[in-house]
């Protein structure tokens, strides 16, 4: 397999010499440990106390993980990509609230997107994320099956509801729609809600995707016997694969509550679990589509080997790849130029309410062994080539 993702050139087409400078240095203060978590502090802190940083915060980090305020200004990011082959997945990064007038709005911002979407070739999905639609708490008390008062399940109808809206709508419109996964113990609540909706709305095709997090140990087992009841019931499953996002708390939590923890002894057995499912998936292609969500280079490439392999096609319209905006354009663009199916998350929303999803990133890049070092051996690279 050529190794296609040190081709610089191709990777950072689309910035500019101050683009490439603005990451090269978010990437150096992000590599940069006890910068990150002093930085995110006296964010936070400005933030709260309403001093005048959005500006900086927008001409800075906002800029370079986020498509915009709202889904109009991220157009020209949209349409800069999709020239390169790149498309997007529009994502209402606002965080979950505990109260029912921001469930119905993000309920009604994920139906305007889906119009939206349905007009744009360059935007493929849409995207939310279940604590979007209702409380954590409620998803939590239903997945450890406590009895919900009358007033919770009136509640929970209601969260439902809110989720049939959008998968009709999306089915409707014929787009496919990706539901994020969150902390194993409110997710098995959601897992149920999702597999009942492609039940009904994935007869034909997959319109509806679930999300498995790999570094879950039971996730294999689940995508299998998921599998089975669709080939039994008859219908398609979408997933989203990925390695997963709340780790640390997962271990936490179950070490404080006293019980096995979800997550795999080691990132080596992750990194099997998750190439596993990958694997399956692809042998099962009649009955399952798959959006790899990897910033991982060697899991890239074996998914391209193995759809070489199976003499799937680079652009069969059940496989796509997915990276985050502002991330990994070595993979994302790289992949597009030799055909592949690819799709960047471009989060966008208000900077103020969006500053949690941008904290994640900076925290989660300070964390991630070798990423933020790769990124910036890239970014160097570039600068080099072009002598800046």
């Amino acid at each position: 397999m050529d190794r296609i993702f040190e081709d610089t050139a191709t990777a950072f087409a689309l910035k500019t010499d101050s683009e490439l400078e603005r990451a090269y240095f978010l990437f150096k203060m992000i590599a940069n440990e006890p910068l990150v978590r002093i930085g995110t502090a006296m964010t936070n802190f400005a933030i709260k106390a309403n001093l005048p940083v959005e500006g900086l915060i927008r001409a800075t980090v906002f800029d370079h993980f986020c498509g915009g305020v709202n889904e109009e200004d991220c157009l020209p990011v949209v349409d800069r990509m999709f020239e390169k082959g790149v498309c997007s997945v529009l994502d209402y990064s606002v965080e979950g609230k505990n109260e029912e007038d921001p469930f119905d709005n993000a309920l009604e911002m994920i139906l305007r997107l889906l119009d939206f979407v349905k007009e744009k070739d360059s935007i493929p999905f849409a995207v939310f994320k279940p604590t979007g639609f209702g409380r954590f708490a409620l998803y939590e008390k239903v997945s450890q099956g406590k009895p919900l008062t009358e007033k919770e399940s009136k509640e929970w109808q209601r969260v439902i509801n809110r989720f049939d809206k959008v998968c009709k709508k999306a089915y409707d419109l014929d787009v496919s729609l990706l539901i994020d996964g969150e902390e194993s113990w409110m997710q098995d609540a959601a897992d149920q809600v999702v597999e009942d909706l492609m039940r009904t709305y994935n007869t034909k095709k997959a319109i509806v995707f679930n999300t498995l997090q790999m570094y879950r140990w039971d996730r294999l087992d689940y995508l299998k016997g998921l599998h089975e009841r669709g080939k039994a019931d008859g219908f398609k499953i979408g997933m989203k694969v990925v390695r997963g996002a709340y780790m640390e708390k997962e271990n936490d939590r179950a070490e404080e509550h006293g019980y096995t923890s979800p997550i795999c002894a080691s990132k080596q057995a992750t990194d099997e679990n998750f190439d596993a499912a990958i694997k399956y998936m692809l042998e099962n292609l009649e009955g399952i589509s798959l959006f790899a969500g990897t910033h991982n280079e060697e899991s890239s490439y074996q998914l391209m080997e193995l759809m070489s392999d199976l003499n799937i096609s680079n652009a069969d319209p059940r496989i796509w790849f997915g990276q985050l905006y502002g991330m990994s354009d070595h993979i994302s663009f790289n992949l597009a130029d030799k055909g592949y199916n690819v799709a960047k998350y471009l989060p966008f929303g208000p900077v103020k309410d969006v500053m949690p999803y941008l904290i994640r990133r900076a925290e989660e890049n300070t964390s991630v062994a070798g990423q933020t070092t790769r990124e910036l051996s890239l970014l160097k690279k570039e600068r080099k080539r072009r002598k800046i």
